[in-house]
């Protein structure tokens, strides 16, 4: 690789970097918001929400991430342009994390839902036992207990937002991958600027793992 490559395109990456991060971690939050409230939906006794949840989760989980990106980037704004009878455009950055939003709160409802239903009936019980609400017991016995351990779940989740952000690079975002698209189409150099993009995501998510393994041995000591 040469020196004029590193040069050019290494700046190129860090800005993909920041732009990756940026939709991961803010489409991270907000997935955890609502995959929280789906999960809980999952496994509550209201049908209503339950079928809105399922639904949910079954439109994600049948639709690939590159459809679902197209879909909030070129057929929301038609339609809502349609509606109010003037041109509306969405950010390409704003559609990226609704996108990375969705998708992983899909994900994240089934990881909630199982950790709220791993804990122990007993404790539901005792808490009953000594005049606690439903409520309490919840938000002090079961929640502090099924979030510990949906963490390491929901850091794996991340590493696969992560992934995902590639995938934007179809409707324009910024990212690693549309930085390194954005160079070959100028120089052609495609061999070294595709090598070195593997080797950047590689590195970032090669220390997102080994970040990932201590986060979860300091919640198993």
């Amino acid at each position: 690789m040469s020196v004029e490559l590193l040069r050019t395109f290494v700046p190129m990456l860090v800005r993909g970097l920041k732009i990756t991060m940026q939709v991961a971690l803010i489409g991270i939050l907000f997935g955890f918001i609502l995959g929280a409230f789906a999960g809980y939906a999952l496994q509550c006794k209201n049908v209503v929400a339950k079928g809105i949840a399922n639904v949910y989760v079954w439109i994600m989980r049948g639709t690939p991430i590159v459809v679902q990106a197209l879909y909030v980037y070129f057929v929301v704004p038609a339609i809502i342009t349609a509606v109010q009878g003037s041109r509306y455009i969405i950010d390409s950055e704003v559609a990226g994390i609704v996108v990375i939003t969705l998708n992983s709160g899909a994900f994240i409802s089934s990881i909630v839902k199982g950790s709220l239903e791993s804990i122990d009936i007993g404790q539901k019980e005792a808490g009953r036992a000594l005049g606690l609400s439903e409520s309490k017991i919840l938000w002090h016995i079961v929640i502090p207990q099924a979030f510990k351990s949906m963490i390491p779940a929901l850091f794996n989740q991340f590493i696969i937002s992560v992934k995902d952000t590639a995938l934007l690079s179809m409707i324009s975002v910024n990212e690693i991958t549309r930085q390194t698209q954005n160079y070959v189409s100028r120089t052609y150099n495609t061999i070294p600027a595709y090598t070195l993009c593997a080797l950047f995501y590689l590195l970032l998510l090669s220390a997102l793992m080994v970040l990932q393994k201590v986060v979860e041995n300091r919640i198993h000591k």
